[in-house]
């Protein structure tokens, strides 16, 4: 089976897929990378990450395709300069922030490059801030401007609270806005079109590779979207029974090198 499937060009997910729970590039993972660019594979990732969260992945993987932050809110080049963007429209953004508030989650804004908080000691900041490597900026209130934004977060320890805001969001937005937790404690609110499904179709456009020889790998349901419209796609081993179901194969956790033995046992 293996021997006939043609993969081109393999686009993975980044928390709980490419780095470890401790968000650690291991060095098997690097090395699977760089064995698939030595197989004629091209490697891209995409994330509900900002873009800018993913810079120390360039130089380790020699990045070389646009990178896809925010779900595929915003698209850069590997120097940071924007591709595509596509943004939440006002007053849905308003809209969403009202609905988050109301259901008592903290609200982060992202607009450009920047991510706006209301409190630096709120939950999962200084977290989110390790993660991505970089610091947001403490406004007045992050509702202030909502031009260019590309992602709402919700944020709440509180997962049934999340999950239920996520069901309102997408009853309260319907087909006008993307409504999807990309981890138990966050709701990512995005453009209609920014879901890693159009990050597959952006990718074989822009670097002339078919879909059917594209392979996914993740671990949330905002994973589901890319899985549906690539050749192959894997779950990883913490990923749900219900994301599990959805792909073409599953591979071991993050914890316990999933995207290198992924890489290793069903691409290479």
């Amino acid at each position: 089976m293996a021997e006939k499937r043609k993969i081109s060009l393999v686009l993975a997910d980044v928390d709980g897929t490419l780095v470890t729970e401790q968000k650690v590039l291991t060095k098997r993972a690097q090395a699977a990378v760089h064995s698939l660019r030595g197989a004629g594979i091209r490697f891209a990732v995409t994330s509900g990450r900002p873009a800018k969260g993913m810079a120390m992945l360039v130089e380790p993987l020699q990045i070389d395709t646009p990178i896809s932050g925010f779900n595929g809110g915003l698209v850069v080049k590997p120097d940071f300069t924007i591709i595509d963007q596509k943004t939440v429209p006002a007053d849905i953004a308003a809209s969403a922030i009202e609905l988050l508030r109301a259901h008592g989650l903290d609200v982060w804004v992202y607009r450009g490059n920047d991510w706006l908080v209301g409190k630096a000691d709120g939950p999962h900041v200084e977290h989110e801030a390790w993660t991505v490597k970089f610091s947001p900026k403490v406004v007045a209130d992050v509702a202030e401007k909502l031009d260019q934004v590309s992602k709402i977060v919700g944020v709440s320890d509180d997962h049934d609270k999340v999950q239920q805001c996520e069901a309102d969001a997408k009853a309260a937005f319907g087909p006008r806005a993307t409504a999807n937790r990309s981890q138990p404690y966050y709701l990512d609110i995005t453009n209609k079109d920014a879901n890693k499904g159009a990050v597959v179709e952006f990718l074989s456009r822009h670097l002339g590779v078919p879909a059917a020889e594209i392979a996914t790998i993740g671990d949330q349901p905002t994973d589901v979207p890319m899985f549906q419209r690539s050749g192959f796609s894997i779950a990883m081993g913490n990923a749900s029974d219900q994301v599990k179901g959805q792909a073409s194969a599953v591979t071991d956790s993050y914890n316990d090198e999933g995207f290198a033995k992924a890489m290793e046992r069903y691409i290479l």
